[in-house]
């Protein structure tokens, strides 16, 4: 456990050792794709814009590395480690049979339904509404919004990782990002079972992200996509800050995800302004606008990475500021997104 290793040393060790387990599963789980069939062919959809057969194999690399890593550090004693990969299973294996045979919208809410609800029975939940004690409310019905809240989150989260995996490197980016800051302040808040994790996924993430990358000899898929965004939105929900009010700290893990929920939402909007089926692809994603405005493949990879990055660091720096000044930062962030939509949706 990282509690018997001194703190830099522990990052190191456990960092290294997941980007090693990455770098060698890769290649085996691109192996065990391609054995199967399991690859994106060009032209199979209007949408897909590669030229290489390539195979769906981040999501196996993924799911091999968080189990033998486990199981090498010892992370199985841990409740919510436990209970996380067991859901995380689920959302694999949905995405995974996603991948195979293109599963309608409803069996893959059906899996992630399943997921969550693994998560909240073992009380990993979000628990804003019952925090504030509203006189107004019995515990009953706070509970019950917060489980309404819970699942809104997670699968939010999921589905929208897996819109923004437009292009190489983007999700995978997005959600190492996301882990480097959850190293960072489960550190500080001595949440030593979420630093390991965390630790462990960002090795992770950092060895596939070099298999990913263009050109990327794996795609992600839907079982690593989904399983990225499930793991991102169940990490934040059980970080608790030290010593700040939910009234301060609500709004970081929307910050962290900022850019799945950005993409999202842009495409959602363009897509109900259009009068266009809200789940069937399209080239419309933020990488897409963003070529479109002249940017050139990595530049548009490298900016959404980057905007990640800043949202990352608002989110860090709200922590020490009051919750009038923090909110008020996050109303001008919301504002700014809003903006930044309705510019995109409307250029022509």
């Amino acid at each position: 456990m990282l509690t018997e290793f001194s703190f830099p040393i522990s990052i190191f060790l456990y960092s290294f050792l997941s980007i090693a387990c990455a770098l060698i599963f890769s290649p085996l789980s691109i192996y065990l794709t391609r054995r199967i069939g399991l690859i994106d062919r060009p032209g199979k959809f209007t949408h897909k814009i590669h030229t290489i057969p390539t195979p769906l194999a981040g999501g196996t690399s993924l799911i091999l590395c968080l189990l033998f890593l486990s199981s090498i550090f010892g992370l199985w004693n841990d409740k919510f480690t436990q209970v996380l990969i067991i859901a995380v299973a689920i959302v694999y294996l949905f995405g995974l049979l996603d991948d195979i045979h293109g599963l309608s919208a409803v069996p893959k809410l059906t899996g992630q339904i399943l997921a969550s609800t693994v998560l909240i029975v073992s009380n990993v939940s979000v628990h804003f509404i019952r925090s504030m004690s509203l006189p107004f409310l019995s515990p009953i019905m706070a509970s019950w919004i917060d489980i309404a809240l819970t699942l809104f989150w997670l699968i939010g989260v999921t589905n929208a990782m897996n819109m923004i995996d437009s292009m190489d490197g983007i999700a995978i980016g997005v959600s190492g990002i996301a882990f480097l800051f959850f190293v960072l302040v489960t550190s500080l808040s001595e949440q030593a079972n979420l630093t390991e994790i965390s630790t462990i996924l960002l090795g992770i993430a950092t060895g596939i992200y070099f298999y990913n990358v263009t050109p990327a000899r794996l795609f992600l898929g839907d079982s690593g996509s989904q399983t990225l965004g499930f793991i991102v939105a169940a990490i934040a929900m059980e970080y608790a800050p030290v010593g700040l009010a939910p009234t301060s700290s609500w709004f970081v893990p929307i910050l962290l995800v900022g850019m799945p929920i950005f993409d999202t939402s842009l495409v959602v909007y363009s897509r109900i302004r259009r009068s266009l089926p809200v789940y069937r692809a399209n080239l419309d994603h933020t990488y897409h606008r963003l070529v479109a405005l002249g940017f050139d493949e990595r530049r548009a990879v490298l900016t959404i990475h980057m905007t990640a990055i800043l949202l990352s660091l608002i989110a860090f720096v709200t922590f020490y500021l009051s919750p009038v000044v923090a909110n008020l930062i996050f109303g001008m962030i919301l504002l700014t997104g809003v903006v930044i939509i309705t510019l995109f949706d409307h250029r022509k």
